[in-house]
């Protein structure tokens, strides 16, 4: 646990949450439910190993932070990965539902096979969780390698060029079968979720999928 100032906040937080979740704990000193809340978020932070970080932030001595981030009542608990606000929660709650918000943001077991990236931890993700988008890319993907259609994009998403790839990838959408035109949005929804659905190609490819497709 750290104490993040109006100057450290971007990087002890916003730049920490794109390897590790990180929990804001807005406070003050006078705020009595802060100092009910405060224990059982360290207590469920350390109960998770080390899999998030936990970042307090005394908002009457660092009240530019907390303007930016909306905060109007404490204690406030907000959530970040990969640079943003995912989940938060105002008011001392017990731990129960603390354990239940960490839990929204650790990896699943479906999650944690996806990592792993070979066949058959792919397809006991999709078992685990059918509708999982970066487990169905990613094997839509593996499947697809050696696919001469699909093959350039690939390549070129291998390569990190990851705007040529898609335009590969819609290109290959002209005239393809049913079946590969369903390979190819997979791996187009895999490559969404792997940049991030805000990115902005995520969204541009997304529209542009949607056009092409229907």
């Amino acid at each position: 646990m750290i104490d993040a100032t109006d100057q450290s906040f971007e990087q002890d937080v916003v730049e920490r949450s794109r390897s590790v979740p990180v929990i804001v704990d807005f406070w003050a000193e006078w705020c009595g439910p802060c100092k009910q809340l405060g224990p059982l978020l360290e207590a469920a932070v350390e109960d998770a190993g080390g899999e998030v970080d936990l970042v307090k932030v005394d908002i009457d001595a660092n009240p530019r932070t907390a303007v930016s981030y909306g905060v109007q009542s404490i204690p406030a608990v907000k959530a970040f990965r990969d640079g943003r606000v995912v989940d938060e929660f105002v008011g001392a709650v017990p731990r129960s539902s603390v354990d239940l918000f960490l839990r929204g943001l650790l990896p699943s077991e479906a999650d944690r096979l996806v990592e792993l990236g070979d066949v058959d931890s792919l397809r006991r993700a999709l078992e685990l969780e059918p509708d999982h988008p970066g487990a169905r890319g990613a094997l839509a993907r593996l499947e697809a390698a050696a696919d001469p259609v699909l093959g350039p994009g690939l390549a070129a998403l291998d390569e990190g060029d990851t705007e040529r790839g898609l335009d590969l990838l819609l290109e290959a959408l002209k005239g393809a079968p049913a079946d590969v035109r369903n390979r190819i949005r997979e791996v187009m929804v895999g490559v969404f979720t792997q940049i991030g659905q805000d990115h902005p190609l995520s969204q541009e490819y997304r529209r542009r999928l949607a056009a092409a497709l229907y």
